[in-house]
C-alpha cells in the first residue's frame, strides 16, 4: 500500500514541475493563469497524499510493534517447526511447535473463507501467511505459472490417509515405503538367494572353495516420476459456509485423486516413464485351465510356487480386484468348506483366503483371457518410494472469485525381489 502511495506521489511532483516549467516559459497571461491553477490543483492532491502516507506510515509502524511485542510472548520450542515442512507431529515435546502449527491452519482457513481475499484478515494472520508463502513456476509452454500458500501439515497428513484408504499399494503396512527428501535416482541392490544352501562336512575336511557360495547381486534403480490432479475448484460461496468443513472436502477430494492415480500406476504401472506396478513385475507361477474361472487346486498351487521363506513374512497376502474376491468367496475344498474364512474383528484378526489375509485392489485385472487376477507373496519385497509430502498449490486470481488447489505428489514402485510375489495368469 505504502508503495503504491509513494509512486503515485512522484507522478504528482512531475506533473507539478512541468505544469511551473510551462509557466515559467508561457508569456500568455491566460494561459499562465490556466497553468497556475493547474499546478495549485495539484498541489492541493500532493498535500493530500502526503497526509495519507503519513498516516499509513504510523499505522504500519503500529502493527509491526503489535506484531513484534506478539512474537516475544509466544513460547518457543526447541523443535520449532518450518512451516509447509513435512513433520509428522508425533513428539508431544514440540508445544511451540504444534501452536504454531495451529496459528498457521487458522489463518490458512481464514484465508479460504475470505475467497482468498488476504487483505480481509488481520494483520497477524497475514503475516503467518507470509511466512509459510511458496511460489512455484512451471517453464513449459502452455502451462500457467502457479503459486499459492502452502497448506498445514495436518490437511497434507489427512490427504496422505485417503490415498492409503483408496488404494493398497500406496499404503506402508502392506508394500515397502521408503521416503527421501530429493528425488534422484536410487540404485538398490537385489539378491535372490533361496536356492542356495549349507551341506554336512566331514571330519577333518576342507571347506568347498569354488566360488559356488558367492552371493549374486543384482541391481534394480528407483527414480521419482512426478504426478499432478486437475484443479479443483471451490466456489465462493462454499467457502464462506461456516457450516461447510472445507478441510475435510479438500482433503478428500484431493487424496482421493492422488490416490486413484498412484494406486493405478503401482499396480499396472508399465515402467517405461512411470513406476513398474506389481502386477507387471510379478512373474507367473501357475497358469489357469480357464480363461475364466479360477479353480481351488489353482489357488494352492499359487501359494506354493511361492518359497515359504516369503510366506512367513508378515506382509504375505493376496490380491485381486472385488470382482475376482466374489468369485473366490464361492470356491470350496474337498470336503466342502469355503476357502474364504471370516475373521474376527474383536480380534483385529482379517478375513482369509488359505489362512492368508488379502487386499483388494481393483486396478487389478479381473477374471478374463491371459489376465493376471490373482497376487500372491511377500508384498513387502515391492518398494514404493516417496519423495516427501503430496504438495498442494492454491490460486486466487485466475478462478475468482474461486480458489483453485491441485496436489502434486511424485513417486516410483519397483519389485525389488522377483521371487517373493508370483501371479495366477488366466488361460
Amino acid at each position: 500500500m505504502l508503495t503504491q502511495l509513494h509512486e503515485q506521489r512522484g507522478r504528482l511532483v512531475t506533473q507539478a514541475r512541468e505544469a511551473l516549467d510551462e509557466i515559467n516559459k508561457n508569456t500568455d497571461d491566460a494561459r499562465a493563469a490556466e497553468l497556475e491553477t493547474r499546478h495549485d490543483t495539484i498541489m492541493g492532491e500532493l498535500d493530500a497524499l502526503d497526509g495519507k502516507i503519513t498516516r499509513e506510515e504510523r499505522m504500519a509502524t503500529a502493527e509491526r510493534k503489535d506484531e513484534e511485542r506478539r512474537e516475544r510472548q509466544r513460547p518457543r520450542g526447541d523443535d520449532a517447526e518450518h512451516r509447509g515442512s513435512d513433520g509428522d507431529g508425533d513428539d508431544d515435546r514440540d508445544v511451540g511447535g504444534e501452536r504454531a502449527q495451529a496459528e498457521y491452519r487458522g489463518a490458512f482457513l481464514a484465508m479460504l473463507a475470505e475467497g482468498g481475499d488476504v487483505s480481509a484478515l488481520a494483520p497477524e494472520q497475514r503475516t503467518l501467511l507470509r511466512r509459510g508463502f511458496v511460489e512455484n513456476r512451471t517453464q513449459v509452454a502452455g502451462t500457467p505459472a502457479a503459486g499459492g500458500y502452502t497448506v498445514p501439515r495436518t490437511l497434507a497428513g489427512k490427504i496422505i490417509e485417503v490415498m492409503k484408504d483408496w488404494g493398497p499399494m500406496y499404503d506402508p503396512g502392506i508394500t515397502d515405503e521408503m521416503t527421501t527428501s530429493g528425488g534422484n535416482p536410487y540404485d538398490l541392490p537385489t539378491n535372490d538367494d533361496t536356492a542356495n544352501t549349507s551341506a554336512p562336512l566331514n571330519e577333518g575336511a576342507d571347506l568347498v572353495d569354488d566360488n559356488s557360495g558367492d552371493l549374486t547381486f543384482g541391481q534394480l534403480t528407483i527414480g521419482a516420476y512426478v504426478f499432478a490432479t486437475p484443479w479443483l475448484k471451490v466456489s465462493f460461496e462454499l467457502l464462506q459456509d461456516s457450516a461447510f468443513n472445507v478441510e475435510e472436502f479438500i482433503a478428500r477430494k484431493l487424496g482421493e485423486r492422488l490416490g486413484r492415480g498412484a494406486n493405478a500406476k503401482l499396480t499396472v504401472g508399465t515402467g517405461a516413464g512411470q513406476p513398474q506396478g506389481i502386477v507387471v513385475a510379478a512373474p507367473v507361477g501357475i497358469t489357469a485351465a480357464s480363461a475364466t474361472a479360477i479353480a481351488s487346486d489353482e489357488l494352492i498351487g499359487l501359494q506354493h510356487s511361492v518359497n515359504q521363506a516369503y510366506r512367513r513374512s508378515p506382509k504375505c497376502r493376496w490380491m485381486f480386484a472385488d470382482t475376482s474376491l466374489a468369485a473366490l468367496r464361492k470356491l470350496k475344498d474337498g470336503q466342502g468348506n469355503y476357502l474364504w474364512q471370516l475373521g474376527d474383528i474383536r480380534a483385529n484378526a482379517p478375513d482369509v483366503i488359505l489362512g492368508k489375509p488379502y487386499s483388494v485392489n481393483d486396478d487389478t485385472p479381473g477374471i478374463a483371457t491371459g489376465n493376471k487376477s490373482v497376487l500372491f507373496g511377500d508384498f513387502s519385497r515391492y518398494t514404493v518410494r516417496k519423495v516427501g509430502s503430496p504438495l498442494i498449490g492454491t490460486v486466487r486470481e485466475r478462478f475468482w472469485p474461486k480458489i483453485g488447489m491441485a496436489g502434486l505428489i511424485r513417486y516410483d514402485g519397483r519389485l525389488l525381489d522377483g521371487a517373493a510375489i508370483k501371479a495366477l495368469k488366466q488361460a
